[in-house]
């Protein structure tokens, strides 16, 4: 019989994030810091846009490119909150989740055989995206050294004459690394030198403990060669809302368009609604879960040091990145000792990159009270394993 499948996804690796998740969604008293899932319910007011969406009756498709209102409303928030503006009829669309939207502008960006610049640890998407897209992936290796930060002299180390798309994962899951405008300024002059594209995942921009993120899109000479991912699972606690968007030249999103009609024809109406809602009154929820979160990230850290593991203080997402190499374990055999032994379910850094060897992803998007057990469970396994 021929072989019914592809080779090219046959060889792509699955999720390192799902393999444990999978295992610990079936034992008895785990807790996983293993998942990027806020704990927090969507705020009410969204939920009830979204059940009167239901109510009205607007359970029918939209336009491709999403609502009008809500395509109007993305850009009043992003020109409020980063300083970007686009046309909301022409260079703005609504797709299931930002992985919809990465997907898709890979797909129409990249002829067979283009590098992609991907820096490492980085989501897990991106990867196989680029792969099925016919692209080359790229490795760039972020360093711990360097915060976890893309530098200018590994940019230009990385780059070739088939080099067309950057990759920017910031702020940055696994790591919790982040970008500030000076560190963005270093490289935006070699991005446009050497005429690259940018596919500028923001997904955790509303995320972050400290300086307030700046889109490398808001640069001079950057916004007609960069393609900002967005959305609400993460900040607005709208996950299963499955809502993203891309926002970009209008050459490009023309043509990402054209297979969003194709392959999904529109974003779920009653999400659309909702999220009409949130970006119109969700500024005070979006500011309380992220003071949460900082609260967190600050007790985790501090307890992770006390345990004597090596910890590089994220500023972004909801991810710490602690290292575990002193233990003499690889990632995935402290990852699969730690679940097996004291039920506690963390991701190996190798799920997000081969660089991610001797760390750990440990997500915050959990109770307080969850995280304090865990980490005494953590705390006894490591004692145990010294």
């Amino acid at each position: 019989m021929r072989d019914p499948l592809n080779k090219k996804i046959v060889g792509i690796k699955p999720s390192g994030i799902r393999k444990f998740f999978d295992v610990v969604s079936e034992m008895k008293d785990a807790i996983s810091l293993g998942v990027g899932e806020p704990d927090f319910e969507t705020p009410w007011h969204i939920r009830e846009e979204g059940i009167y969406s239901l109510e009205k009756g607007r359970t029918y498709y939209s336009s491709n490119a999403g609502i009008k209102e809500l395509r109007i409303e993305i850009c009043k928030y992003l020109k409020r909150r980063f300083d970007l503006e686009y046309d909301p009829l022409k260079e703005i669309l609504v797709t299931i989740g930002g992985s919809e939207a990465i997907d898709m502008a890979l797909r129409v960006m990249l002829e067979e055989g283009d590098e992609v610049i991907l820096p490492q640890p980085s989501y897990v998407s991106y990867e196989p995206c680029v792969v099925m897209a016919g692209g080359k992936p790229v490795i760039l290796e972020l360093k711990e050294e360097n915060e976890f930060k893309l530098t200018r002299r590994d940019l230009l180390a990385a780059i070739t004459d088939k080099t067309k798309i950057l990759i920017l994962p910031f702020p940055n899951n696994p790591t919790g690394s982040v970008m500030s405008k000076q560190e963005l300024a270093e490289i935006v002059d070699v991005i446009i030198e050497k005429d690259i594209f940018v596919l500028s995942d923001e997904i955790y921009a509303e995320l972050t403990y400290g300086e307030k993120h700046v889109s490398i899109a808001s640069f001079p000479g950057m916004k007609e060669r960069t393609i900002v991912i967005n959305g609400f699972s993460k900040s607005y606690a709208m996950t299963g809302w499955r809502l993203g968007y891309a926002a970009g030249p209008e050459v490009i999103i023309r043509q990402i368009l054209k297979l969003h009609q194709f392959a999904i024809m529109c974003a779920p109406t009653t999400s659309q609604y909702a999220a009409v809602e949130a970006l119109k009154n969700g500024d005070q929820d979006v500011a309380m879960m992220c003071e949460a979160y900082d609260g967190r990230r600050r007790f985790l850290i501090h307890e992770l040091r006390r345990m004597g593991l090596s910890c590089f203080e994220a500023r972004g997402a909801f991810y710490v990145f602690p290292c575990i190499k002193s233990l003499g374990m690889t990632s995935e055999e402290f990852a699969t000792a730690l679940l097996n032994e004291e039920k506690v379910a963390v991701v190996p850094g190798t799920a997000f990159g081969d660089c991610g060897e001797g760390f750990l992803r440990i997500s915050y998007a959990y109770s307080i009270d969850k995280i304090k057990v865990a980490l005494e469970r953590i705390e006894r396994f490591i004692n145990a394993h010294r």
